[in-house]
């Protein structure tokens, strides 16, 4: 079976935690090189995870011509630059989220690769995962009735100043990290886009970044809310709320691999536990980019969805600054 050769620009630790191990379980992947700034630490990963190319620098990963696509994991602000750099060398892209750092970047980008044959994908994983799709299957065929409310919550602790997470000017704070899932699965399982949003953050007196972002996002007869958090208990929950029935998705973004996925559904005629069989959702959401590559099709997580989210994102952002309404 044919396999996509990717390369990695960067050694982060999310990649190496959740990405390598599944890819390396892939018949449709093949991880055959990474890049760090550091020969030394891109040798190193390379020789200890087996990959069987490393290089000292992105541009150099990026002249290699075995490789079809390329996987970003690097800091938020650098995304848009290597993005571009790719398309330039004629690489297929899977980029982690959030893809830029506002709307105006995405239509750069979407600018940037008009016309060209190169597919970008933002990495959201979740919606892979079986138990997302079944909720979704669940609302489209009225079970619960029609959506009346969506509440999410996401939260870890993270007070580290040198973590990329918690630096203004690499694009980080809760509401880029985390409150992008939030967005991002309410319009999956709403199916439209919200008309205005209002938003509370608060922002950390000495990274300056937010650590607690709570918005409303109204979708006329329907309401999402959020509150996302970096200084906060780790939690992570969805419930939505229909006029027949509530669907929860527990542990909705960061589900483990090795265990079985969960939803419970609850209406007249009770509450049941709907089990999904163990699935590595990242595995999932890179052969899916693999075979729109292959079959040239669209791939699963489009770059219009991505502006989107993009423009929620900046909504809330105005929001907060502005405290009333803000149009999306």
């Amino acid at each position: 079976m044919r396999q996509l050769k990717i390369g990695v620009l960067g050694v982060s630790g999310h990649f190496i935690s959740r990405i390598l191990l599944p890819l390396k379980q892939s018949d449709k992947i093949e991880v055959c090189a990474v890049a760090s700034r550091s020969e030394e630490k891109a040798r190193k990963s390379a020789e200890k995870w087996g990959i069987k190319k490393y290089y000292g620098s992105y541009e150099s990963l990026l002249k290699d011509k075995d490789i079809e696509a390329v996987y970003i994991p690097l800091p938020n602000h650098l995304h848009l630059e290597w993005i571009k750099r790719c398309v330039d060398a004629k690489k297929h892209v899977i980029c982690e989220k959030p893809l830029t750092l506002n709307a105006d970047e995405v239509e750069e980008l979407i600018d940037y690769v008009k016309d060209k044959d190169i597919k970008i994908m933002e990495a959201f994983m979740y919606g892979f995962h079986p138990k997302w799709q079944r909720a979704k299957e669940i609302v489209k065929y009225g079970e619960i009735g029609n959506i009346t409310a969506i509440h999410t919550v996401f939260a870890y602790n993270n007070q580290d100043p040198s973590n990329i997470r918690n630096i203004k000017e690499y694009g980080g704070g809760a509401l880029m990290d985390i409150g992008c899932y939030a967005i991002s699965s309410s319009r999956f399982i709403m199916d439209r886009e919200p008309t205005k949003v209002m938003s509370l953050v608060e922002n950390h007196p000495e990274f300056e970044t937010d650590i607690i972002s709570s918005a409303i996002r109204d979708y006329n007869k329907s309401r999402c809310v959020f509150t996302v958090s970096t200084s906060s208990y780790p939690q992570q929950e969805v419930k939505i709320f229909g006029t027949s029935g509530i669907i929860t998705i527990n542990i909705p973004f960061n589900d483990h691999y090795d265990v079985e996925g969960e939803i419970l559904v609850q209406n007249a005629l009770g509450i049941r536990r709907v089990t999904f069989d163990p699935v590595n959702q990242y595995r999932l959401e890179f052969e899916a980019f693999a075979e729109a590559i292959f079959n040239n099709t669209p791939v699963p997580v489009s770059i219009q969805d991505t502006l989107m989210n993009m423009k929620v994102i900046d909504a809330i952002n105005e929001s907060a600054k502005t405290n009333s309404w803000a149009n999306v």
